[in-house]
């Protein structure tokens, strides 16, 4: 039971890290296209990867370990999707990484560099899309705990 408890409490506490630097990079967006601080855009979206990466794992434990078991999960079609949704939020991040990396690259080596407005708008939204999806894992979770689906 204990084993458990704190498999749910690790894989809770890197669900709401993740959110939080989600959020985190939707508020450095949110100040406008010539007021982007890269470098904590940058630092946000790191944490976000290795957030993303402690959910992964806990939740691979908690399903390996936990007390329900992999039987439990593997033939649970909304597992399937919050496990979809989790790649889904996982393969749209990707570009804004590729684009926080570059503005950070290129700010670095020349100080005057802005961000062009069109590339700030499509990040923004990515990040807004990417925060959408991660809202409807709960609902995902929730369905699934309770062995519906």
């Amino acid at each position: 039971m204990w084993n458990d408890a704190i498999l749910a409490y690790l894989h809770f506490a890197a669900i709401f890290t993740l959110i939080w630097f989600l959020a985190k990079e939707w508020t450095l967006l949110r100040v406008g296209f010539a007021n982007v601080d890269i470098e904590r855009l940058a630092s946000a979206d790191a944490g976000f990867g290795i957030a993303a990466g402690s959910v992964l794992v806990t939740g691979a434990l908690r399903a390996a370990f936990g007390i329900k078991g992999w039987a439990f999960y593997a033939h649970n079609p909304a597992f399937h999707v919050k496990v979809g949704l989790f790649v889904l939020v996982g393969l749209i991040s990707i570009a804004p990484t590729i684009r926080f990396l570059r503005w950070r690259k290129a700010r670095r080596s020349d100080a005057a560099f802005r961000v062009s407005e069109m590339e700030w708008k499509s990040a923004r939204r990515l990040v807004m899309i990417e925060l959408h999806l991660v809202a409807l894992i709960p609902l995902a979770a929730v369905i699934m705990s309770r062995g519906l689906g």
